[in-house]
């Protein structure tokens, strides 16, 4: 009978350690896809589309592959409406205008960077704002992200970088913010917490319908989608890119993220992702040619610990657990994988 029990125990425990495996092979692919999107977006932009344009393609067309999943669950937009509008506006319309117009002025890494402040500046909302106690430690990961950040757009030099670019990128990091706060707020109804990929879904499509005010596809130059955009002097097909942007960069990344969170814990999920900016980077290096001077990339990788440090350390005693994860999706999906 001992035998058989540790028999189980062994087993269960193997399971376990697959899970996990599973789980981290899980995250490293959501950060690799969602690395790759401004890679394949940023050639289609130089070929002659408006950001705004490949913003609507991405959105528009992630929306059209998880329709099924929007019906499954109909349900939530009876019940959700709030965290849909709020989900789609920002997480989705915001985030991925904002980002795809920072990278037509400057460089993806930088631009991603940039986004990444997103963990800090929410810890500065709840400390300032909500004003509810954080960490030390957390306290610490501000001060390093915002001491990184500076590296990367070399502050001494007078700000080399387009200064709107910038703006744009923080545009992106504070659309980021204002959805955790709007999950933040919602998150103590004591209901069951609504499916992510329900969530996920419905974003995509109100972010679609959006984006199709904004950035009006009409007078889109669909011609450049039928030739082949420049990738760092390599000719390749604006529509192989288009559909890495909208099949792997957006569709796969958002599932695999919240098959991640499902597997490991949010804080864990939300560490490995921060290797999004550092993938980004790399790709953006070899593919691109965007080589960044030795104080940026020591700066970037200050903004990742700051990241690292503000998101995993735990909150003050006696106060609600801020909402700093790694990204929406993964916010999302750490409230999904609760219920």
């Amino acid at each position: 009978m001992a035998c058989h029990h540790g028999s189980v125990h062994t087993s269960d425990s193997s399971r376990g350690h697959r899970g996990r495996g599973v789980g981290l092979g899980l995250a490293l692919g959501s950060a690799l896809a969602f690395g790759g999107s401004g890679v394949a977006a940023k050639p289609l932009i130089e070929a002659g589309l408006d950001p705004l344009h490949v913003v609507w393609l991405r959105v528009a067309g992630a929306a059209l592959v998880m329709l099924p999943v929007a019906v499954r669950h109909r349900a939530l937009l009876r019940s959700r409406p709030a965290l849909l509008a709020g989900f789609g506006l920002l997480a989705v319309a915001g985030v991925q205008a904002c980002y795809f117009a920072a990278i037509s002025r400057i460089p993806v890494g930088v631009a991603l960077l940039v986004e990444y402040l997103a963990p800090a500046l929410v810890l500065g909302w709840v400390r300032f704002v909500q004003r509810r106690p954080v960490t030390r430690a957390a306290a610490l990961g501000v001060v390093l992200a915002a001491g990184g950040l500076a590296c990367v757009v070399e502050v001494w030099s007078g700000l080399s970088f387009d200064a709107l670019g910038l703006l744009l990128a923080l545009g992106a990091a504070c659309c980021q913010v204002g959805y955790f706060v709007l999950a933040d707020q919602g998150s103590d109804s004591g209901d069951r917490a609504p499916d992510p990929l329900g969530v996920i879904a419905y974003g995509l499509l109100v972010g679609a319908v959006v984006l199709t005010a904004v950035a009006r596809p009409w007078h889109m130059d669909w011609s450049v989608l039928a030739d082949t955009a420049s990738m760092d002097g390599a000719p390749v097909a604006a529509g192989l890119l288009l559909a890495w942007i909208v099949l792997i960069a957006t569709v796969l990344a958002y599932v695999t993220g919240v098959l991640a969170v499902r597997r490991l814990s949010p804080q864990v999920a939300g560490v490995v992702a921060c290797l999004e900016a550092v993938i980004a980077t790399v790709l953006a290096w070899i593919l691109l040619g965007e080589h960044l001077h030795a104080p940026q990339i020591i700066g970037g990788l200050v903004v990742l610990v700051g990241a690292f440090i503000a998101q995993s350390s735990a909150p003050a005693k006696g106060s609600a657990e801020p909402v700093a994860g790694g990204g929406t999706e993964r916010e999302l999906s750490a409230r999904g994988s609760a219920a």
